[in-house]
């Protein structure tokens, strides 16, 4: 199997933390968070990896060539900011392999990647994680077969089910929609889930998102062992 993460971006929330190197690279002990996706994804079985890259990816390229740990390691480089849509349209150009999966590159999501499985005519499943009592992520409604009903903004709730950032892709996602070159994938899953017959399954294993410093500090906490 082949993975596209997304490994570009600055962390603005990280700025005073990690300086100025991107945010998949923030350090967890003595090794990048980036790596302990990567060993992750070799876990499961995936043999090459297209990181979608752009500010400072020269620091990414130097550390994990074009193989690591056994790995296939491309590298989809923005020239200009794409937007998380328009950067994974792009590395799917250098896709050999259909379905694929997509993975934040700051988030950690310790799925079954095996698990995640089309249902009929669907071209993406989501992995969603089950939360409580969290107001810092949106929600992700699905009926009982799995489908995508709505997404809902960001508001406190008791439970619910969040978008893990693991995703199950076919090849052709974006054929037949009007994009720019620059997008956001959130807001495109928003508004096309009903045409894409997005699906998703529902996990409660780890998951970290390292966007704010409160959670890269618990980050380098848990992920030690890992």
């Amino acid at each position: 199997m082949q993975a596209i993460v997304l490994a570009g971006g600055f962390g603005t929330r990280l700025k005073a933390v990690i300086k100025e190197i991107p945010k998949p690279m923030a350090p967890i002990g003595e090794k990048p968070f980036l790596e302990y996706i990567l060993k992750y994804l070799k876990y499961q079985g995936v043999c090459s990896v297209i990181l979608s890259v752009s500010y400072r990816y020269e620091a990414i390229q130097e550390y994990f060539q074009d193989n690591f740990l056994g790995l296939e390691i491309l590298y989809s480089i923005e020239k200009e900011p794409l937007g998380t849509g328009g950067a994974i349209k792009q590395a799917l150009e250098l896709a050999n392999r259909n379905p694929l999966f997509v993975l934040n590159g700051d988030t950690y999501f310790d799925v079954c990647l095996s698990n995640l499985k089309f249902e009929e005519g669907s071209k993406i499943c989501l992995g969603l994680k089950k939360m409580k009592n969290f107001e810092r992520y949106g929600c992700v409604e699905i009926n009982q077969k799995g489908r995508i009903e709505a997404f809902k903004e960001k508001e406190f709730r008791q439970e619910g089910f969040i978008n893990g950032g693991v995703y199950l892709v076919d090849k052709s996602l974006f054929e037949g929609f009007s994009l720019e070159n620059k997008f956001s994938f959130e807001s495109f899953l928003q508004n096309h889930f009903k045409e894409l017959k997005a699906s998703a399954r529902v996990f409660e294993d780890f998951f970290i998102d390292i966007g704010i410093s409160e959670d890269y500090e618990l980050a380098k906490i848990k992920m030690q062992d890992f």
